[in-house]
């Protein structure tokens, strides 16, 4: 019997140090590399590609990290997608509350408008509150929400959805009339495969999604991506 224990302590001990991504989570919280290894992961805030145009505090990875029940829905997604040649693109998942609170900081400086032009060009910056843009609860915070895209499978271009990842106006909105027949049909396809898998989607973003009876409903969670 003490041969046994020895055993499956040196086998747990194994998949510890030898998994993928070994620092350690909250309960029911996951890399999502693990579970699915060929997901393709571009953090925006851990970059300056994004509308703020710094690395967001508590990024410090380019490492998804999601709840459990998220990624194995996402997992039921990704291969859908793969029997039509294509995959995810993951622009952002759990997101810590001291993100939420950066973006609050930056909001509220009003004469920092260095990515107006790309992300945000019809819209004042005073009132990317007022118009739900951005939030000082996100639900991203909660670990079952993501912000996401179709790629091509053979050369990794995401598809034609009308507007690029966080560009805050009309365009981005699921039901936005002005937009070509292919682009429509993108942003359907997303939005079907989502739905399909229980991913409920955020009107005014094509691409944010939560899935529904998430596991931490009512939590916003502050530790870093890392």
């Amino acid at each position: 019997m003490k041969f046994k224990i020895t055993i499956i302590s040196l086998i747990l001990l194994w998949f510890s140090f030898g998994s993928q991504e070994s620092n350690e989570l909250p309960e029911g919280f996951v890399y999502a590399k693990n579970v699915i290894p060929d997901l393709n992961i571009e953090l925006r805030y851990f970059t300056t590609n994004n509308f703020v145009g710094d690395t967001i505090d508590g990024y410090k990875a380019n490492k998804l990290i999601i709840t459990a029940e998220a990624v194995q829905a996402l997992q039921k997604v990704q291969h859908d997608l793969q029997q039509q040649n294509l995959c995810l693109k993951v622009y952002d998942g759990y997101r810590p509350q001291r993100a939420v609170n950066h973006f609050m900081r930056w909001a509220k400086d009003l004469n920092d408008t260095i990515n107006k032009q790309e992300f945000y060009p019809n819209v004042e910056k005073r009132y990317l509150f007022r118009e739900e843009y951005i939030a000082t609860r996100s639900g991203h915070s909660r670990g079952s929400t993501l912000d996401l895209t179709i790629i091509n499978g053979i050369t990794n271009e995401p598809l034609d959805m009308g507007s690029p990842y966080d560009f805050f106006g009309k365009e981005s909105w699921v039901n936005h009339d002005q937009l070509s027949k292919e682009q429509k049909a993108n942003r359907q396809l997303l939005q079907d495969v989502m739905l399909k898998h229980n991913f409920r989607n955020y009107a005014k973003e094509w691409w944010h999604f939560t899935l529904r009876w998430e596991p931490f409903p009512k939590t916003y969670f502050d530790f870093e991506v890392e």
